[in-house]
């Protein structure tokens, strides 16, 4: 009797911890509450099996007891039984699939109307860059990449000289306008995360991934690194800014291009924050393992550091 009032318990108490939670999901900020919805009917369909699965072992071990002189009925199959756990399963599991696949497609369907902004993934900070006033970005190439030039914008390519580049830096969006966000990896595998925008996808060296979205509401919110990249993941945060349509212009017109950023001769200052939450001076080379998860000894981590000890060595 007491195996059949834990099962009880635990089958009540589960419904009504998800019911009564305090934990739930950080308010929406974009287009995408289709994904909370199929989360939401993931967790209907999921938590009714999981209920009828243990109550019915309730009852089972109430009305199936061992009773002295009863002996056990042998019935190797029961074809109407499979017959209706064959059903229910396929039913239960096209229910969870279909809304997925109907995101899905949603998902990876760009509005045209989308703007473009690209960012960029490296241990371990963020950069992002945006079209110039010819509206397009121009192309990259990885040879390109050095400590001048982090993002490997190709200079030949006229298309990118007036492209708007942010290292390390806070990223701006309107409010209410679709963006195409074009992800791209220097070295290892990240992972853009703004969990109230809902939308992430992997960012994978040697590849563009993507993914868009539409702000909603304009505020503030963090970006997270959802792909463990080495001893700095955890400090890999970022952010997001959406504005009104007047103060994303504004802010668009005080940042700098590439053509502007290259014709500099002073070195770039790193952001603060780019190196905060790591501890000054800590050795992470290891002579054996995955010698991408590990940089040397240096103040700040990412292509940033490089800048850094150029500048001190001056």
């Amino acid at each position: 009797m007491a195996v059949v009032v834990i099962l009880v318990l635990l089958a009540v108490g589960s419904v009504l911890f998800h019911l009564l939670s305090p934990w739930w999901w950080t308010p929406i900020a974009s287009n995408w509450n289709y994904i909370d919805n199929t989360i939401t009917i993931t967790f209907w369909i999921t938590g009714i099996a999981f209920t009828a699965v243990v109550l019915f072992m309730a009852y089972c071990v109430l009305r199936f007891r061992h009773r002295p002189g009863n002996t056990a009925a042998y019935e190797p199959e029961n074809r109407r039984l499979e017959g209706w756990l064959a059903t229910g399963t396929t039913f239960g599991v096209a229910a969870m699939l279909a809304p997925g696949l109907f995101v899905w497609n949603q998902f990876v369907t760009v509005p045209q109307d989308a703007s473009e902004v690209e960012v960029i993934g490296q241990q371990w900070l963020w950069s992002f860059r945006l079209p110039g006033a010819d509206g397009k970005l121009g192309t990259t190439e990885t040879r390109d990449i050095a400590p001048e030039n982090t993002l490997g914008v190709n200079r030949d390519d006229a298309a990118g000289q007036d492209d708007i580049i942010i290292e390390g830096g806070e990223l701006h969006l309107p409010v209410g306008k679709p963006v195409k966000m074009l992800l791209r990896s220097v070295d290892v595998l990240h992972d853009f995360y703004v969990p109230e925008f809902r939308a992430k996808m992997d960012m994978v060296p040697g590849m563009i991934t993507y993914f868009w979205l539409t702000p909603t509401r304009t505020g503030t919110f963090e970006i997270l690194c959802a792909e463990l990249c080495g001893v700095g993941h955890p400090q890999m945060r970022g952010t997001v800014v959406v504005d009104t349509e007047e103060d994303y212009q504004a802010w668009l017109a005080e940042q700098q291009t590439f053509s502007q950023l290259s014709a500099s001769s002073e070195t770039r200052a790193v952001p603060e924050k780019v190196c905060s939450g790591f501890p000054s001076g800590i050795a992470t080379e290891q002579g054996t393992g995955a010698s991408a998860l590990f940089k040397e000894e240096r103040e700040c981590f990412g292509p940033a550091a490089t800048t850094v000890a150029a500048s001190a060595a001056q």
